[in-house]
């Protein structure tokens, strides 16, 4: 049979391969299946889900051009999965500084100062005596050795050390982490060495509270609850906002030179270090130890966090340091197999950016997970030559002096410990989402300028969420399995394919006898394309209003609808990795929100570029379908070459030019008063971390100015922001408000639609 689509459009064929089918399916037995009953799509997205022990490779880019834009991306999921975009408003540290401790080289100080309002970060401060000037100053993180800062291995374990020659000194192996420091300090640097939330010191909250039935509250929660992940509030956004502040303390020093400061620490302390250097530009050298790999990311929930790793992993997170020195060791543990997958790449990485010099990889796998003798030799060569110190090497470590618990520690009379608890947690986070809401207020447009920076900042963190824009016209396939005439109109049955991502949408289309150049609209519902449809399988009055006049109609099953479920039902629940903890689950993985709104972009894209191509893109979402809807409009358009969009700000790349295209001309959506913030529960198909601190669904809604849009669900007046929005696109007049009765609804949209 001679394919008509290609007949009419020959430039079609280029990009979209049709393939006829003859049915097994008797006519209008079944109008809106695809698929022979029992099968399901060619989905790699019902394959099992993605965890913390995968495999992530990293991929090059061809030229420092390509960098500069896929870094700007991946820095800015970073800071958005730890809660950081945009930063949280700086509020005085009050540090103390007390409890001198003078050793015969250095001195150790203790060190507590506010990172939030009320959350202390606690630590010693190691100073090199007899230096004058400013000087070079390493951070130390330190990872998940038991008691943290006060870490001691036991005589039993040390021996055992010596005799694997992992550790030269009693003293040293005992005390690594105090080893580190002062090593670094004879060497002339000022030390800062701080505990990880719930480790010596920093006791006001534990290390791993999890989930709990008291915090998960619609108001007053604490961490690990459904509403701190609808505000991207979580342990490990905690511990890397008190890691720019503890820099900060760092760097402020009178003594040191903001310049030439080091980050180093290793399994937890190396995740912190190259989540650090990737996003904040003071450091000037890092050694994350034993972490960065293809293989496991980090077990602890504060190395995890809704989308971090989506996309991405720790390979490609410390090359965001680049091309700064970046040193690394490897270890006999997930880190085992870097120096074949991960560090070549690495290495190809630096040599496109010049610096191929300035990437190091000391395998040392004879020795189990650790930051020992023979690691720490090795980070201290590498800050030696890329701090300048001008020290003989071998550098080698000498034994010490350690301090005992009641030296470090900063607590004592004269310094009370602050109070911790449930209590804490809860005015912490309070604290945190009223200063994110003032945040979203003062970025309500005003004028063209302030709504380019909404924008670059709702706009961006949108971006990140759903994780994907419109796809390109050669991306996309299609197979048609069944096509009939019926009456006025043609029926035809088929799959959209968009192959890179293995990803298959069975989709129905009808559309007017004989109609060539046509508008089209893209029907989204929560029952999938058999919503186009009555219990006789004719199309429905309004889909039958469209037709007649002459407009072509698309339904789809999306992810999780219709023949993408086994029973042909949606989805009630969404599959979780892991049910104690959103981020070892959407860290990795999309949410089920954001990947219909990929199969919606992905139907436009088809329509738009493709199919037809379509003169006009429609988009409707009624029914409890206007969320999705509502997020694809504001994902939905192309840059190009044109005019300018100021994205300058921390820590993006200079302002760039882009004109925006719209893939989709107008929308009808009915949002009935949805918001991600009453979600109770990770699992649910429509939860979407971090979907409430951004304005919630008006706020995504905003970013569809000025496109024409049909609004209901929202009273009389549309939300503040969304009349904003349009204000200040000086398009008050594509935003239509509808505020009558329910049953009048979708005979009002439809008549929108053919004003």
């Amino acid at each position: 049979m001679k394919n008509r689509l290609l007949h009419r459009l020959p430039s079609f064929a280029a990009c979209v391969v049709i393939v006829a089918v003859v049915s097994v399916m008797p006519a209008r037995a079944e109008p809106v299946r695809v698929l022979p009953p029992g099968k399901l799509p060619h989905d790699k997205r019902l394959e099992p889900l993605k965890d913390l022990n995968g495999y992530f490779p990293f991929h090059p880019c061809e030229s420092p051009e390509a960098w500069e834009k896929r870094s700007e991306r991946v820095r800015r999921q970073l800071l958005l999965a730890t809660g950081l975009w945009p930063m949280p408003t700086q509020t005085p540290s009050h540090a103390v500084v007390h409890g001198k401790v003078d050793r015969d080289e250095y001195t150790v100080e203790k060190v507590y100062f506010e990172s939030f309002p009320g959350h202390f970060v606690t630590g010693s401060l190691y100073r090199p005596k007899q230096r004058s000037g400013r000087l070079p100053a390493v951070l130390c993180p330190h990872g998940h050795w038991a008691n943290g800062r006060f870490y001691d291995a036991g005589e039993k374990s040390v021996r055992e050390q010596i005799e694997q020659g992992a550790e030269k000194f009693e003293i040293g192996g005992r005390h690594p982490l105090q080893a580190r420091c002062v090593q670094l300090a004879r060497m002339g640097c000022v030390v800062f060495h701080y505990d990880m939330v719930g480790y010596a010191d920093s006791r006001q909250l534990p290390h791993r509270p999890g989930v709990r039935e008291a915090m998960n509250t619609p108001e007053n929660w604490g961490y690990f609850s459904p509403q701190a992940e609808a505000r991207l509030q979580n342990m490990m956004g905690l511990q890397t906002y008190n890691s720019i502040r503890a820099l900060d303390f760092l760097s402020e020093l009178p003594d040191v030179d903001p310049e030439r400061i080091a980050v180093t620490g290793a399994s937890g302390g190396g995740t912190q270090t190259f989540m650090l250097s990737a996003i904040d530009p003071r450091p000037a050298v890092a050694f994350p130890a034993v972490m960065v790999s293809t293989a496991m990311q980090g077990g602890c929930t504060c190395e995890n966090a809704c989308y971090l790793r989506v996309g991405t992993g720790n390979v490609e997170i410390a090359a965001l340091f680049s091309p700064k020195p970046l040193g690394m060791t490897a270890a006999d543990d997930w880190t085992k197999e870097m120096a074949a997958k991960g560090f070549p790449e690495l290495q190809q990485h630096y040599k496109m950016l010049g610096a191929e010099d300035r990437v190091m990889l000391e395998p040392l796998t004879q020795f189990k997970h650790n930051y020992n003798y023979v690691s720490r030799a090795a980070m201290y060569g590498w800050v030696n030559r890329h701090l300048k110190l001008g020290l003989k090497e071998p550098i080698v470590e000498q034994d010490y002096k350690p301090l005992s618990i009641e030296e470090m520690s900063v607590w004592d009379e004269e310094h009370p410990q602050p109070p911790g608890g449930d209590e804490h947690e809860r005015a912490l986070l309070k604290w945190i989402t009223e200063d994110s809401q003032e945040q979203m207020a003062a970025l309500t447009p005003t004028d063209k300028a302030s709504l380019a920076k909404y924008r670059e900042i709702v706009g961006g963190a949108v971006d990140v969420m759903i994780g994907r824009g419109l796809p390109d016209r050669d991306a996309l396939e299609s197979s048609r399995a069944r096509e009939e005439h019926v009456g006025r109109y043609d029926l035809e049955l088929g799959i959209v394919q968009c192959p890179a991502r293995g990803e298959e949408l069975p989709v129905v289309i009808l559309k007017p006898t004989h109609a060539f150049e046509i508008e089209v609209v893209i029907w989204i519902d929560t029952q999938g394309k058999r919503s186009l449809f009555d219990d006789k399988g004719n199309p429905r009055p309004p889909i039958a209003q469209l037709l007649d006049a002459r407009m072509a109609v698309v339904g789809v099953d999306l992810f999780g609808q219709g023949e993408s479920t086994t029973d042909g039902k949606s989805v009630s629940k969404a599959r979780l990795a892991n049910k104690d903890y959103a981020g070892y689950t959407f860290g990795y993985n999309h949410p089920m929100f954001s990947q219909r709104v990929h199969d919606i972009l992905t139907l436009a894209s088809w329509m738009k570029n493709a199919y037809i191509p379509a003169k006009k893109v429609h988009l409707v979402g009624l029914g409890g379908a206007g969320h999705w809807v509502a997020a694809a409009c504001a994902q939905a358009s192309k840059a190009v070459d044109g005019a300018v969009i100021d994205t300058a700000g921390f820590p993006g790349p200079p302002p760039y030019r882009k004109r925006v295209s719209l893939a989709v001309d107008s929308a009808v959506i009915d949002t009935a008063g949805f918001r991600f913030a009453d979600l109770t529960a990770i699992d649910d198909p429509d939860f979407l971390p971090g979907g409430a601190k951004y304005g919630d669904l008006p706020g995504i809604l905003a970013l569809s100015a000025p496109r024409e849009l049909w609004l209901a669900g929202e009273g009389s007046k549309p939300p503040a922001v969304v009349e904003a929005a349009y204000q200040a696109a000086e398009k008050r007049e594509n935003l239509t408000i509808f505020a009558g009765k329910e049953e009048e609804k979708e005979a009002a949209a439809v008549e929108w639609l053919l004003r």
